[in-house]
């Protein structure tokens, strides 16, 4: 699903976010990104969603090189990926089904596509009942299952997350992070970035260490079920 060889990003201001960084994720894998802040771990997961280009290196993400291809073929790309963030980015004047739906309009589904889908995901994430409420009502945990059925909402081969949980208390983490195993379980690709050693050490996800930018080593585990 994902080959990022000898990768490479200094910014203008000279800072080298990655430096010689290799990754590779089989398909249907649960990768754990860690490491503190700073260590390059949001810019791995820009680069893969195309919102950062390599300075040195190739990637190549479901067979497309996103370091050669241009604008058709990432935008093709994209469609097959879904993203969360730490902060939801959710549209504030908007309703819960209306934050969802808007991934499904932009790229000219049906109204009668866009209502299924809509549905099935908010389901998905246990706020089936919320559709027609304010975001602005919802609890943090309740906003960040919203941003994750809105990333849900394409079908997606590849999940990226953000330090998802990074805002949430210890109850919403563990709801949130129920999700995330189950997507796991149905076969999502999932990069999930974290500083939390809680999360680190209670799931079996493989875990790949990043300090100052460089691929410190990888943890091994069997990806079978978390703890209770």
């Amino acid at each position: 699903m994902i080959q990022m060889m000898h990768v490479t990003k200094t910014y203008p201001t000279q800072i080298t976010a990655l430096e010689d960084l290799n990754l590779e994720v089989s398909p249907g894998e649960f990768v754990f990104i860690a490491g503190p802040s700073g260590s390059g771990k949001t810019t791995l997961l820009r680069i893969l969603f195309c919102a950062e280009r390599v300075t040195r290196g190739e990637v190549i993400v479901d067979g497309i090189n996103i370091t050669r291809n241009g604008f058709r073929e990432i935008h093709q790309l994209r469609r097959k990926m879904g993203i969360v963030f730490e902060d939801f980015k959710l549209l504030r004047d908007r309703t819960v089904g209306q934050n969802i739906a808007f991934a499904l309009e932009v790229t000219g589904h049906s109204r009668q596509e866009v209502r299924k889908r809509v549905s099935e995901v908010l389901g998905l994430v246990g706020l089936s009942e919320r559709e027609g409420d304010s975001v602005l009502s919802l609890s943090a945990g309740e906003q960040q299952r919203v941003a994750i059925a809105r990333a849900l909402v394409n079908v997606p081969s590849l999940l990226l997350a953000d330090e998802p949980t990074g805002n949430l208390d210890a109850q919403m983490t563990a709801d949130v992070m129920k999700i995330f195993s189950n997507l796991h379980r149905m076969g999502t690709t999932i990069l999930f970035a974290t500083q939390d050693a809680g999360l680190l050490r209670r799931y079996p996800y493989r875990i790949v260490h990043l300090m100052g930018g460089t691929r410190m080593n990888t943890e091994e585990r069997d990806q079978g079920s978390p703890e209770a």
